[in-house]
């Protein structure tokens, strides 16, 4: 199953290593992570996205909980959350493909940050069903080069 945990921590040195240490105790590969300061400068959400057995999510929930730098952790597997993710993507352009490729960056409303004479930079922020959907329709123009962020996530409403 997949599940995307949320945890707030202390924003300090070596938090990330031993976040990362803790879930490869558990054998756990990591799909993505990303952390980033909250509305509070000392606090840092961390969202690490995963595919595991429910067993292994409740040990390895459980164990980040009791890591002293962990102030909260949520698998928001189980809840309503919205999340997002911004990838720019290097794609090949030719004359004859621009206009195919304009169209399809405005049905994904992605936006072009950055134009070569081979080449355009684009860039797009959703969930990840349109992002993988955006970089299946480049594909065959020929992706020069990619950098995901990774999801980052928030639960919905006033949890």
């Amino acid at each position: 199953m997949k599940h995307t945990i949320s945890a707030l921590v202390a924003n300090r040195a070596g938090v990330l290593a031993d976040m990362a240490l803790a879930f490869k105790k558990y054998a756990l590969n990591i799909q993505s992570i990303s952390c980033g300061e909250t509305e509070k400068p000392e606090v840092s959400r961390m969202v690490i996205c995963l595919e595991a057995p429910d067993e292994a999510m409740a040990e390895i929930t459980a164990a980040v909980a009791a890591m002293d730098f962990v102030i909260q952790v949520d698998d928001l597997a189980r809840k309503e959350f919205v999340d997002r993710e911004l990838v720019l993507i290097k794609v090949q352009r030719t004359s004859a493909g621009l206009s195919q490729l304009m169209q399809i960056l405005e049905v994904f409303r992605a936006s072009v940050v950055g134009m070569g004479e081979a080449s355009l930079t684009v860039e797009l922020s959703g969930d990840s069903e349109r992002v993988e959907g955006l970089i299946k329709m480049l594909a065959p123009f020929g992706i020069l080069s990619m950098a995901r962020t990774g999801k980052i996530a928030l639960k919905r409403g006033d949890e």
